[in-house]
């Protein structure tokens, strides 16, 4: 067992270094020598009869004949995108779409051998970053691309825009006697039909440079990226490539089947720390704090031996559907309790203290500006909410 437990370690740990080199677009044939190393490791365990099996299900509308339309979840996923990216307030954003049999054929008619597909790939995908110059200086110079195929590649990938580019290249002499472009053109063409029922086709460009996830995507590939870094007083534009990506992989899932069926899938994902850093880097310039936490008053003690005064107080403040929490110390300086809230974005403290509790008041203290009056405890709930009913926007 112990053994076998750390071949199943080497085996994750192998897995995980393919997946870095993926992602970090490293050379096709680094990235096969690890795999190769990855499944001989998995051929080292042999089967485990002793893990549950499953069964791989597809939709319950697909059949072979064809009756089932690939392109409407690929829309929905589109759609659900561009919601979560407009609710987020990040600024203006454009989803590039592609399709990885137009790539197929658009490479193989340029007369890219294809031994030199996925690297020449690599390269393309560069063109949202540097100039077609630049990648066909390194298709050519470091690559060994034959320039006249690098010009007809040029042709094609520096061409992006909406539907009517699908239907130019549906009657593209070449391009439309490639079975697999064909197929890819008229997906997409299907796809922006149902982009422009849901509302979304501004947002949405065809663009050929794209180019990423081929060893898994086979039909649709999309891109999200920012149009521009909102900037503000004090801020510096903020380049974070991509904010969301996602595409059809419908070969990947299939795999895990020992029967080989397959599953059509097609998913996104979402660009949680780039988002962050754009949301990071304008509260810095505008000094705010991140909020931490929804609490909206801290219930805080000026002197020793107040405890079970604070936990009254919040629990009459619980009662009453206020956000509120208290420092679980039993004599906290108040110092300490004051620096918490401003750690934490907390923007209230209601402070209790000796003369406080003989007059019957809370002193209320605004975190921010550091103002403090003294509010009748009956009055303190109603307070409270009027100065927490505007929701505090970090965006």
């Amino acid at each position: 067992m112990a053994e076998r437990a750390a071949l199943e370690e080497l085996v994750r740990l192998q897995g995980e270094r393919v997946r870095v080199l993926k992602q970090q677009k490293a050379s096709a044939e680094e990235i096969e020598k690890e795999v190769a190393k990855l499944l001989k490791l998995k051929a080292q365990l042999g089967p485990d009869e002793g893990k549950q099996k499953f069964v791989l299900k597809t939709p319950k509308d697909f059949d072979i004949a064809g009756q089932f339309d690939p392109m409407i979840p690929d829309a929905e996923c589109l759609k659900i995108m561009c919601e979560i990216l407009s609710s987020l307030q990040i600024g203006d954003f454009l989803v590039k779409v592609n399709d990885r049999r137009i790539l197929d054929g658009m490479f193989a008619i340029c007369g890219v051998p294809d031994s030199k597909f996925r690297t020449i790939c690599s390269s393309v995908d560069k063109l949202d970053k540097v100039s077609w110059e630049e990648v066909k200086n390194e298709m050519v110079g470091e690559k060994g691309l034959a320039p006249e195929v690098a010009d007809r590649i040029g042709d094609y990938v520096q061409q992006h825009g909406g539907v009517s580019l699908v239907e130019q290249l549906l009657q593209d002499p070449e391009l439309s006697q490639n079975k697999q472009a064909l197929e890819g053109l008229g997906d997409l063409k299907l796809l922006f039909e149902y982009l422009t029922l849901f509302g979304i086709a501004d947002k949405i460009s065809f663009d050929l440079s794209l180019a990423r996830g081929l060893d898994y995507y086979t039909g649709v590939i999309y891109e999200a990226v920012l149009l521009q870094t909102p900037v503000r007083a004090g801020e510096e534009p903020l380049g974070v490539g991509s904010v969301a990506a996602g595409g059809r992989y419908d070969g990947l899932v299939g795999m895990f089947d020992p029967k080989g069926r397959k599953v059509p899938c097609v998913g996104l994902s979402i660009g949680v720390e780039r988002i962050f850093s754009i949301v990071e880097q304008r509260l810095e310039a505008l000094e705010e704090k991140v909020r931490t936490t929804e609490t909206q008053v801290l219930v805080a003690s000026a002197q020793k031996k107040l405890l079970e005064e604070r936990l009254k107080l919040v629990s009459e403040l619980w009662d009453a559907g206020i956000k509120a929490e208290l420092l679980y110390k039993k004599n906290p300086k108040l110092l300490n309790q004051l620096q918490y809230c401003e750690e934490a974005g907390i923007p209230l403290v209601a402070i209790i203290g000796e003369q406080e509790l003989k007059d019957g008041v809370i002193k209320l203290r605004s975190v921010a500006s550091r103002e403090e009056v003294d509010v009748r405890r009956e009055d303190l709930v109603e307070e409270i909410k009027r100065r927490t009913s505007q929701p505090l926007c970090i965006c």
